[in-house]
């Protein structure tokens, strides 16, 4: 199912959205310039901003209102993901050279860092105090999930707990603001908004965890990256972590993790995604971003009753339904 497929209604207002996200990063430094409009360039899905766009519709819906939450949310979106291909050595995103493979690391932060900025000072044409607090809340816990992650890089003792409360902090809290912000910039009733909050955060905890199971299952081509990335790099992910309490893989896939930890990801690990795709681990983490999926829909059927609940519930679909 293709992007436009889900989100037609909104073709208008994206494509104004994309206008100005583009605008959004011009600046007077050539070479920032260059690296930011690289990474916009790779594209994206654009989730953000669209759950911003369906937020807003549950209150004045407003496109040059929304525009200063929708941008901003993608631009920290985009900047996370330059922070994170250097801490995971990452060489491809998208199909496409991350910025720090075609510069270098250093660049690659400075981007990071130059993208953050503009989207704060983008988010400044809001007046709203608690649009501020509640951005500002969101990026310090996901600096801390990047902490997390490094810390528990090759970590195979962490908790299931340990790693869903990560994924909140990197991937589920933003989806869930997207969802809040744009109805508190509609002005929608506050209780809106908190059960966009909640139907965003199981969205995205069941996005991320569907990621999880991409790395391992589908092809290069469908991932733009190498299938098992992820364990490459030291990403210890949910698959891994039930493949791990599956007592007839445990022993074999500890040592292939050993090895890849040893050799730096510079090594085959094909062995131990077959391990990880043999175990119950797969069909557990499903099962999971299946149970997430659930309860996004319960918070979807308190909303009001209009035509973008049925958007709202054909992209919970989508997520669960990626193909691998």
């Amino acid at each position: 199912m293709k992007r436009l497929d889900i989100f037609g209604l909104l073709k208008k207002d994206m494509n104004q959205i994309e206008q100005e996200l583009f605008r959004s990063i011009e600046g007077d430094h050539e070479l920032l310039n260059e690296t930011s409009m690289h990474l916009l360039k790779a594209g994206g899905k654009r989730l953000r901003p669209v759950f911003v766009l369906m937020g807003g519709k549950f209150g004045s819906y407003d496109l040059d209102k929304l525009k200063h939450v929708a941008v901003p949310l993608e631009l920290i979106h985009m900047a996370s993901l330059v922070h994170d291909d250097v801490i995971d050595d990452a060489e491809t995103r998208r199909g496409q050279l991350t910025v720090k493979s075609k510069w270098d690391n250093k660049i690659a932060m400075y981007t990071g860092d130059y993208i953050y900025a503009r989207a704060l000072l983008l988010a400044t044409k809001l007046e709203n105090p608690k649009i501020h607090q509640i951005l500002s809340k969101a990026m310090v816990e996901m600096s801390i999930g990047e902490m997390e992650q490094i810390r528990d890089f090759f970590n195979t003792e962490q908790s299931i707990r340990r790693y869903l409360l990560r994924i909140r902090r990197k991937t589920a809290l933003l989806i869930a603001i997207s969802c809040q912000l744009g109805a508190v910039a509609a002005d929608a009733e506050p209780k809106v908004g908190n059960l966009l909050y909640r139907y965003g955060y199981n969205v995205g905890m069941a996005f991320q965890i569907q990621d999880d199971l991409l790395d391992l299952c589908g092809t290069e081509k469908q991932i733009g990256k190498p299938p098992g990335s992820d364990i490459r790099q030291g990403n210890i992910t949910l698959p891994v972590l039930y493949a791990l309490e599956d007592e007839a893989v445990r022993e074999p896939l500890l040592k292939e993790i050993a090895v890849i930890r040893e050799q730096n990801g510079e090594c085959d690990v094909s062995a131990a995604v077959s391990l990880i795709k043999s175990s119950t681990g797969i069909a557990r983490a499903e099962e999971l971003a299946t149970r997430y999926i659930n309860k996004a829909l319960e918070a979807l059927d308190r909303l009001p009753n209009q035509r973008t609940k049925k958007n709202l519930r054909d992209i919970a679909h989508f997520v669960t339904k990626r193909s691998y």
